[in-house]
Parts: C-alpha cells; sequence; structure tokens
C-alpha cells in the first residue's frame, strides 16, 4: 500500500507532521480528518519511473525520478486540454501526447501517467506518482477538474497560469543575469591583474627606486593584496568555500532562510521588484485555484507553498490560520504589513462583491505590468551604476601603480 508523508492541523490548530499508509490520497486525507486532523499537505512517496518496452518482448527499464521542465509541461498542458477540448477520451489523448513527444523525460512520464489510468487510477492520483514534475498547485487544479468535469477548462487555465508566470521568471531572471556576468567578468579581470600585472609593477619599483624609497599608501596596499593573492591563494579559496558552506548551513533553518528572504525582500533597488513579483504570483496562484473550484484553505495552503519567499510564506500563513478561525482575507492580509494598501483594498472589493477570484487575477495583471516596469527601470539603472562601480576599481588600480611611476620619471629627468 502507498505511503504518504503529511501536513496536518489538529483541533487546537498545532502543526503535525507525520506518515500515512493508504490506497490513495484521497484515502489518507479522509484517514486524517476521521482522526480530528485537518491536511493542509500530503506527499507521495516518489517512486521510481518506469516504461515498458513495447516491442521485442516488455520488460522495465528503471530509470529513477524523472523531472518534465516547467516549458515542456507547460505545451504538454496546452496540447492535453485542446485534444479533450476537441473531444478526445483522456487516455486516447495521452497516448497521442506520448507518440509524438520528442522529450524523453516527458514521453516517459506520459507514457507511465496513461498506464496508471488505464489501470483504474483517476488522472491526479496517476499524476501524484510524478511529485518531481506535477507540484500541489498541479494536482489540486487537476482534482477541481475531475471534480467538476470541466478538465479541459482547468488544464487550459492552467497552462495559461504557467505561461504568465513562465514569462514573469523569465523577465526577472533576465534582470539579474546582466549585473551577475559583468561584476563576474569584472572579478575575473581583476584577479588576473592582481595575478600578472602587479606583481610585474612592483619589480619595476623595487628595481628603480630601491628599498629605501616608500611608495604612496595605496600603491604599497595594491601590492599587498597582490602577493598575498599569489602566494597565500588558498585562504582566499577557502575563505569562498567556508562562506558558501556557512550560507547553506544557515538556510538550511526555518529562521535562517526566513532571515535570507527577508534581506533579499527589503533589499533596494532589488527588493522593489522581488515584492512586485511576490504579489503577482501570490494573486494569479490563489486566484487561478478559487476560479477552479479549490477551497479558499487549500488554495491558501498551496500559494504559501509555492510562493519562494519564507517573509510571504509566513504572511500567507498568518492568512489561512485567520480564515481557518472564521475571519475574511483582507484584514488579516493588511495585518502582514506585506501586501500595499492598493492590493488590500481590491480584495475587500472581491469579498464584498463575490468575485475574489477575478479581483485576485487583476491585482495579478496589475502586478504584472509593475514587474516589466521595475525590470527596465532595473536594467536602466544597472548599466551606469556598473560603469561607475568598475571605473573606480579600474582607476583605484591605475592610480595606484602610476603614482611611483612619477617619481621614477622625476628622477630619470634629474
Amino acid at each position: 500500500m502507498p505511503q504518504y508523508t503529511y501536513t496536518a492541523m489538529n483541533a487546537q490548530g498545532k502543526e503535525l507532521k507525520g506518515k500515512i499508509n493508504a490506497a490513495s490520497e484521497e484515502a489518507a486525507i479522509a484517514d486524517l480528518k476521521a482522526k480530528g486532523l485537518f491536511p493542509t499537505s500530503i506527499k507521495a512517496a516518489a517512486a521510481a519511473v518506469t516504461t515498458k518496452k513495447k516491442k521485442g518482448g516488455g520488460f522495465n527499464v528503471a530509470l529513477g525520478p524523472v523531472v518534465v521542465k516547467k516549458k515542456d509541461l507547460t505545451v504538454f498542458t496546452r496540447q492535453l486540454a485542446i485534444l479533450l477540448d476537441a473531444g478526445l477520451p483522456l487516455i486516447r489523448s495521452l497516448r497521442t501526447l506520448e507518440k509524438q513527444s520528442k522529450n524523453p523525460a516527458l514521453k516517459i512520464v506520459v507514457g507511465q501517467t496513461a498506464d496508471t489510468v488505464e489501470g483504474g487510477a483517476t488522472f491526479a492520483e496517476s499524476l501524484a506518482q510524478n511529485p518531481k514534475s506535477f507540484d500541489k498547485l498541479y494536482l489540486n487544479m487537476v482534482r477541481a477538474g475531475e471534480a467538476s468535469g470541466a478538465m479541459e477548462i482547468i488544464l487550459d487555465r492552467l497552462a495559461s497560469f504557467m505561461e504568465k508566470a513562465s514569462r514573469i521568471a523569465g523577465k526577472v531572471k533576465s534582470a539579474m543575469i546582466y549585473p551577475i556576468v559583468i561584476l563576474s567578468l569584472a572579478t575575473l579581470t581583476l584577479i588576473g591583474m592582481m595575478i600578472f600585472i602587479v606583481p610585474n609593477f612592483a619589480k619595476i619599483f623595487q628595481d628603480l627606486l630601491g628599498p629605501k624609497e616608500p611608495l604612496p599608501a595605496i600603491t604599497q596596499g595594491l601590492i599587498f593584496v597582490s602577493n598575498t593573492l599569489v602566494s597565500n591563494w588558498y585562504f582566499y579559496v577557502g575563505g569562498v568555500v567556508a562562506i558558501v558552506v556557512i550560507y547553506k548551513i544557515i538556510v538550511s533553518f526555518k529562521y535562517g532562510k526566513w532571515g535570507r528572504d527577508w534581506v533579499v525582500y527589503n533589499m533596494p533597488i532589488f527588493g522593489d521588484l522581488v515584492s512586485k513579483t511576490a504579489i503577482s504570483r501570490f494573486g494569479r496562484t490563489l486566484g487561478t485555484l478559487m476560479s477552479s473550484g479549490v477551497p479558499v484553505l487549500g488554495a491558501l495552503a498551496i500559494v504559501r507553498e509555492t510562493s519562494g519567499n519564507e517573509v510571504v510564506a509566513t504572511a500567507i500563513q498568518k492568512v489561512h490560520d485567520a480564515v481557518r478561525d472564521g475571519d475574511g482575507i483582507s484584514k488579516p492580509l493588511g495585518d502582514t504589513k506585506i501586501f500595499p494598501e492598493m492590493v488590500i483594498s481590491m480584495v475587500e472589493v472581491g469579498e464584498e462583491t463575490g468575485k475574489l477570484p477575478e479581483m485576485l487575477t487583476k491585482i495579478a495583471d496589475t502586478y504584472d505590468e509593475e514587474v516589466d516596469n521595475a525590470v527596465s527601470a532595473l536594467t536602466s539603472l544597472i548599466e551606469p551604476l556598473m560603469i561607475v562601480l568598475l571605473a573606480g576599481v579600474v582607476g583605484t588600480i591605475v592610480i595606484a601603480l602610476f603614482m611611483p611611476l612619477t617619481t621614477i620619471i622625476t628622477k630619470l629627468a634629474v
């Protein structure tokens, strides 16, 4: 019998974690509810993905967990929605996509899903066998589609959600890549200058000025850094490795991860982009789930887990707890001090008019445009900042190297 790990709340609001054996995820949820628990997260144990050789003697080849990339999954979801909308049965649609797919990972996962559906499992249960490819958002929307009998509509909505989320993520990444590449190249250039150029200048200064002639303080500092980098490079490498290891250890803890995300969320220049991206993701995810029929508590739990930021996740958890106790969404959302007043007002209007999912989608659309503007502003701001930074560093090195040269030229002239 399959085993599931769960996170649930008891009647006192305490979070509990454990494992349970059940025939399906729905059975596991039912068993937990029978015990007086309110499940917020259910995960199936990762199963090895297998594929059957159709011709030449059927045997199973264990391939281990296979992960389908988001881009391929989006295309698959859109194509499956089109086939179902055209009237094709689910199994035939899956087999068609399996044959057409040129992506090995997607072909394996779709084939296994079709095999499981043919064996009598539901579509959501079949997808849950590959949790690395299909997250909670995907699975819950598929369950909502099965419950409502409008799978093609839900999948089309899910594909649109994934496309918009991917577009926003791509814009944010493109804004981050430019400064990272520039800083990386600048760092490599400076290291090269310190290792190969500065030592030659130091030798020239020693030969022409002699040991008694004092060098300017800025030149002495530059030569000192160069010498330690050449002779004791392992200290620098060890320092970098130590920083990375310490960082990994810190963020492995919940509070360490929260602290990192708080710094990122409140960082000058970049923080504005991060916060707007988080608000856009919150509105689109919650709006898509609620419009697909997912209950508000379950939707908030999924939004919390897919937020990608511990500060936002903590805020959403507080909203989840308040809604569970009978409150609306707008008031606890405002109490978190994370979301702008405009978002709170729009959510409040959505609750009063009974059109909260539509209002959440409008919030996401609004902040998608804000993200576009923030990316453009960030890109235009980063370029001059990089120029000033690099000019300052290179200028300091040039000044440090040429100050002794003026003394040398003076001596030669005399």
